[in-house]
């Protein structure tokens, strides 16, 4: 049986000591002292070790059932989402004029880390309700967000994107799904979805679907598609729930990982709709749901990871086994225990480095968000966009990597169900798939976000990275950092010239070199991170900060991701530099 306990002390370290978040010129950001943010904090990581955790398992083990045309999610999943409603963590950083806490998004992020390490299946229900939120609130008349937002924010009613179809997935311009236009003004919407997460169960009243589908005189392609809100269950004049739509739910996906979340097919017989955001531009705003979507996904990359390492390194520090090569550490005992072994502080070690600095990226992240959505800021706006392909692709990547490193941990043992770690290897699985693979997060990266005004975000990144460097000169203790992060940054440059010069005369030599410069840029932006972090440690040091072991071991790891993982930039470098040849050099008939 696996356990969870929120890293608040983590947490508050990255807020407060590395960004001093407090401080930030952001509406709201003043409000959120560390007394604040702990008790925040705090009381989240009650809630989910006390009441997500022990129910993880569950949900992996009885996973959903579909009986007579409706869902029914696991034992206590009901109740436990109605502790998350009363507690107001559905409506965090939702807008106050709907119900909502007005909070900046980091606050939600930090919260969401949280419940996601506990119980990713669970979070689902209410994450996806999140960004549907987002996308009428941006996007919808102001009769819709009346209509819908109050009841979304508080989660009596969900909400879910809808946008593939079984012969079309990232390729949406292959869709199919109708919708008629009726006299009245609301659209009869034909067609079937699939892979649609929390499509269909029983925790709320009401579930709001965002489906894009064509409506006549769009076009062919993505650019003649609509996006319409299409309820299970049709609203009345007072609010109140009605009548059943058009709507049913085909089927469960039986899954690899996450069963605890409902993965649907949904039949949409002639159901009634209504048009959000303008006619044929449902692309506009379904990608304000994405956008908001990849970030969080990336978030679940780190967060399962997370927890799979805290009962990794429990595990290891508990577990008798051998000795160790330089003397009995444990002389009283049969054996020593696993952490002894240089080959298991490795595992630990890559999984603890990767996932503290991913904490730091994601945090850094959501206040660009923040900054982007509440001060307006363009150049905050233009970052993010660059940083999200990276957050989402790397960060599932890594996570899923140091998922399996942490069942490695338990070698046989983590192989057998009653432990429990094979449940997070399935679930983090998920995260490389789901709001866009990531194959297309990289070719995303590289073909757009790049060259994304005049490649003026990724210099701006090139001098945020310079200026951190910079900042160090004369502190032998940081050269480690700053020295490997230049390298490192300089090779990422490399990369980058690489394509301008290769790609548009041969657009394959970019592509094929695509998801090794993804990862190139996550490492250089954990690297960053690490920076940050250490240099912060090294200051509280400097002031007498009390907890000296922390901080002491703060530095040691990024020590270690400095040393240890950095230098795959060069190796992912020279894959880029050898171009497309290696990689299209075989006809499709030689496979």
């Amino acid at each position: 049986m696996t356990g969870y306990t929120a890293p608040v002390k983590d947490m508050q370290f990255i807020l407060h000591d590395v960004f001093g978040i407090s401080g930030f010129d952001i509406p709201g950001y003043a409000d959120l002292d560390r007394a604040f943010t702990g008790a925040v904090l705090e009381e989240a990581g009650k809630v989910a070790s006390a009441i997500l955790a022990p129910l993880n398992p569950i949900g992996d083990r009885q996973g959903c059932v579909l009986e007579n045309g409706t869902v029914r999610t696991p034992d206590g999943f009901k109740a436990a989402f109605e502790t998350m409603k009363q507690g107001g963590w559905t409506a965090l950083d939702c807008d106050p004029d709907y119900g909502g806490q007005g909070l900046p998004y980091l606050i939600n992020c930090a919260v969401g880390e949280i419940f996601v390490s506990a119980n990713m299946a669970l979070n689902m229900y209410q994450g996806l309700t999140h960004g549907a939120v987002s996308a009428i609130h941006t996007h919808g008349t102001e009769a819709q967000k009346a209509q819908y937002l109050p009841k979304m924010i508080a989660c009596d009613w969900t909400g879910t994107m809808n946008l593939t179809e079984p012969h079309c997935g990232t390729d949406l311009g292959l869709l199919r799904t109708k919708a008629e236009p009726q006299e009245e003004g609301s659209y009869l919407i034909t067609g079937q979805k699939i892979f649609i997460s929390a499509g269909d169960h029983d925790l709320a009243e009401n579930i709001i679907h965002l489906v894009l589908a064509r409506a006549p005189g769009g076009g062919e392609g993505t650019k003649g598609i609509s996006l319409f809100i299409v309820p299970k269950f049709l609203v009345n004049d007072d609010g109140s729930v009605g009548a059943r739509n058009g709507i049913s739910t085909g089927k469960i996906e039986e899954k690899m990982g996450i069963h605890g979340n409902a993965t649907c097919v949904l039949n949409y017989d002639g159901a009634k709709g209504w048009l959000l955001g303008d006619l044929h531009k449902g692309m506009r705003a379904m990608f304000t749901m994405m956008n908001e979507a990849r970030l969080g996904v990336g978030l679940q990359g780190y967060a399962v990871a997370a927890a799979a390492y805290q009962n990794a390194a429990a595990y290891a520090k508990d577990r008798l086994q051998g000795r160790a090569m330089t003397g009995a550490e444990n002389p009283q005992g049969a054996a020593d225990p696993l952490i002894v072994h240089p080959d298991i502080r490795r595992m630990l070690m890559d999984q603890k480095s990767f996932v503290e600095g991913a904490r730091a990226l994601t945090f850094w992240g959501a206040s660009l968000i923040d900054r982007a959505h509440r001060n307006s800021d363009a150049e905050a706006d233009g970052l993010i966009g660059l940083l999200t392909p990276v957050i989402k692709g790397f960060q599932t990547d890594k996570g899923f990597e140091s998922t399996v490193g942490a069942q490695q941990v338990f070698g046989g043992h983590g192989y057998i169900e009653e432990q429990g770690m094979s449940q997070f290897v399935r679930d983090a699985r998920i995260a490389m798939i789901y709001e866009g693979a990531n194959g297309v997060q990289a070719l995303d990266l590289v073909g757009r976000k790049l060259a994304a005004d005049g490649g003026n975000h990724v210099m701006a990144f090139f001098d945020l990275v310079k200026a951190e460097c910079r900042a160090h000169d004369g502190d032998e203790r940081m050269k480690p950092f700053a020295d490997a992060l230049t390298t490192a940054s300089k090779q990422l440059q490399a990369a980058a010239m690489y394509f301008m010069q290769n790609g548009v005369k041969n657009p394959n030599a970019a592509l094929a070199g695509s998801t090794d410069f993804l990862h190139l840029a996550g490492h250089v932006c954990l690297g960053l991170m690490w920076t940050k972090m250490a240099g912060a440690a090294f200051a509280a040091l400097d002031a007498g900060a009390a907890d000296q072991e922390y901080l002491d071991a703060k530095i040691a790891t990024g020590r270690y991701y400095m040393a240890r993982q950095l230098p795959a930039c060069a190796t992912h470098l020279a894959r880029i530099e050898s171009g497309a040849d290696p990689v299209m050099a075989l006809t499709a008939e030689a496979f």
